[in-house]
């Protein structure tokens, strides 16, 4: 009879502690990590040889949209593919909970448009076995998972669910009984497990819109609906928030964080810091901020963008130009109707002046998301064999070539190629400096952001954990191995209220990697294959992962060299942990 289930021998542990790192086996029993290091009273049933190798926690990604897919992909991946063990669903408000069963169609369309999740692959991937939080969490956790998970309150779906869609679309605040309604719904969702809820809330002119072009709900809620769900947490002294906030006006959406901490006094997970390539001041200024809450008794974190992942897009189903009103226009609808209103001459005028206006908010995106028209590559052609003298050249070179505007360039290739034409934006944040910078210097700085599950035609940042450790750890040498498994495991876990999760200790759940740091890579590296792997015969991106010999959720095999097991030892963390 053996005493433990598995022996992980010779490896060299990196415990996400920031301790040294240190030679030692590791023996998992039931699920936890029964003994690191010394000798054991008995033998496993199964010995994995680490020797040269990097032991460490497992990775939790804390912003994810798989609310969807897990219910197909258990292991959540991309995610999944790249040492992930633990993910946070239902980020920036958005998700199927709670949902009266005639809304469930419109529910799947927002997350067509918002997330950009196939519409197909929800249709028929996806259950449906609930209505409200508790019903939902019951599902969820009824089926196969093959990583832990914890779930926000979609705060977008709640007021929806409470409010109804048109006076929540109008923006209109909550009725004193709508509030007490939407506060009594959180606290039936988080007596029932949910760890906390999220908001996204980015104005009009919202970078992520509703399938029809509108703000989501979110965007445009009134501070005072928002602090009324702080109070619920303040009031419990448990859970977290997430929120995404940026209406336009910095010192007010500062103020207003600043606000809702004082009131929630729980964590606050801010989005989205992230360096640019020249200007130090881009990351310095929000960690300064994050410094001054800190010292004021505000528990802010800053969830950094790390990730170098690229975008691939084509005019099909690019989403991420919502929050320029020209190319919203443009770019909502079916596929006809977008190809009629590209061909449209009075609004292709309005994208041209809207450009030239050089919209403070329009500059940000297209710079900063989908990359500047004129930097954009031509990537595919659709087999179009009268574009392909375009491929590997750039929107600007073919603008200043056929003087023409970038984006009349990016239009009329689009055209002429079905709408599938493709376009290369460069990496971001590729400044190791200033990454380091963020990761070495801030202590309430969470790597990450993956967006695991959404815009998954056009992007794979769920592989931002492997592009960490091989490109600031390995290569550029500019973050420690200690510093990097704390920041990706521990520091995230804390910071969502993981119970025992994190770090390798005695008795703490066995979601454990073992890696060859040498052998680590993302495969393909830049923007990744495309694969027709989801429900309905849809197609996404995908980078998977070498090097990481195995990956061990709750003492369970779950990849190994690469390859998916089938196990499913993944748990529901309610209120942070599995029982």
């Amino acid at each position: 009879m053996t005493d433990y289930d598995l022996h992980i021998s010779g490896g060299t542990v990196v415990d996400g502690t920031r301790a040294p790192r240190f030679k030692a086996d590791l023996w998992i029993k039931d699920g936890r990590i029964a003994q690191i290091g010394g000798r054991p009273d008995g033998v496993a049933e199964r010995v994995i040889d680490a020797t040269g190798k990097i032991v460490a926690p497992g990775f939790v990604d804390l912003h994810t949209h798989y609310d969807a897919q897990i219910r197909w992909d258990p292991w959540c991946t991309i995610s999944g593919y790249h040492g992930v063990t633990s993910v946070v669903l239902g980020n920036c408000g958005f998700g199927f909970v709670p949902v009266k069963p005639d809304f469930r169609e419109r529910s799947m369309l927002t997350m067509t448009r918002t997330e950009a999740i196939p519409y197909e692959s929800m249709k028929q991937g996806m259950p449906w076995d609930w209505e409200t939080v508790p019903e939902y969490l019951d599902s969820l956790d009824r089926g196969a998972l093959g990583v832990n998970c914890i779930q926000y309150m979609p705060t977008a779906s709640l007021m929806i669910y409470v409010m109804g869609l048109e006076k929540a679309k109008a923006g209109i605040p909550a009725s004193p009984e709508e509030r007490k309604e939407m506060q009594r719904l959180l606290h039936e969702g988080m007596d029932a497990g949910l760890c906390g809820f999220s908001i996204q809330r980015l104005g009009p002119d919202s970078v992520q819109a509703d399938y029809d072009g509108s703000p989501m709900v979110t965007d445009i809620m009134c501070d005072e609906d928002i602090l009324a769900l702080a109070e619920v947490l303040a009031e419990r002294d448990e859970g977290f928030i997430q929120i995404t906030q940026g209406t336009g006006d910095i010192r007010q959406d500062l103020a207003f964080l600043e606000k809702l901490g004082a009131v929630a006094k729980r964590p606050i997970l801010h989005n989205v810091v992230a360096p640019a390539r020249q200007d130090p001041e881009v990351h310095r200024r929000p960690l300064r901020w994050v410094d001054k809450c800190r010292e004021q008794g505000l528990p802010i974190y800053a969830q950094c963008g790390t990730g170098r992942a690229g975008f691939a897009f084509t005019l099909e189903h690019w989403n991420l130009y919502d929050a320029s009103p020209a190319w919203r226009a443009v770019t909502t609808g079916t596929k006809e109707e977008k190809i009629q209103k590209m061909q449209d001459p009075e609004l292709r005028v309005a994208l041209l002046e809207e450009a030239e206006e050089a919209d403070r908010r329009l500059q940000v995106i297209q710079a900063g998301v989908g990359g500047n028209p004129k930097g954009l590559i031509i990537q595919g052609v659709n087999r179009q064999a009268n574009l392909q003298q375009y491929v590997g050249k750039s929107v600007g070179d073919i603008a200043a070539a056929e003087d023409k505007h970038p984006i009349e360039v990016m239009l009329d290739l689009s055209l002429m190629g079905d709408l599938n034409v493709e376009f290369l934006g460069p990496d971001k944040g590729s400044n190791a400096e200033f990454m380091a910078e963020m990761m070495n210097n801030s202590p309430y700085a969470i790597p990450g952001v993956s967006d695991g599950g959404a815009h998954t035609k056009f992007f794979t940042g769920g592989a931002y954990t492997t592009d960490f450790l091989t490109w600031l750890v390995r290569d550029e040498k500019v973050v420690t191995l200690e510093e990097a498994h704390y920041r990706l495991s521990n520091l995230p876990s804390r910071a969502a209220g993981f119970r025992d999760r994190g770090t390798l200790e005695e008795g703490r759940a066995a979601d454990v990697l073992v890696y060859d740091m040498e052998e680590l890579a993302i495969d393909p590296p830049w923007i990744g294959d495309i694969e027709y792997d989801l429900p309905g015969g849809e197609w996404r991106r995908v980078q998977r992962a070498k090097g990481y010999d195995k990956i061990i959720v709750n003492g369970e095999v779950t990849f190994e060299n690469g390859e998916c097991t089938g196990a499913t030892p993944g748990r529901l963390l309610r209120h942070g942990r599995a029982d």
